[in-house]
């Protein structure tokens, strides 16, 4: 959970926003994708549990969407 905010953190120019995979990612290390793959799916529960706590949004498309009923591919952002 504190990756996320952290990564986000880091993004100053471009596109501000990450992907639940790119915070396993740093959790798991980037060497081997099993070694970051299993942490995917806490990585999405940790992202919903922040865009809940308004900490972050969960973008789809663009647009902010419920962080209780998205499903499929999201981005994440600092609100």
């Amino acid at each position: 959970e504190a990756g996320i905010p952290q990564l986000l953190a880091e993004r100053t120019t471009g596109d501000k926003t990450i992907t639940p995979a790119e915070a396993a990612k740093q959790v798991g290390g980037l060497d081997s994708r099993r070694d970051w793959e299993a942490l995917l799916q806490p990585a999405r529960a940790a992202a919903r549990r922040l865009a809940v706590a308004g900490k972050i949004e969960i973008m789809q498309h663009g647009a902010t969407v419920d962080p209780t009923t998205s499903k499929g591919p999201i981005r994440l952002k600092l609100p």
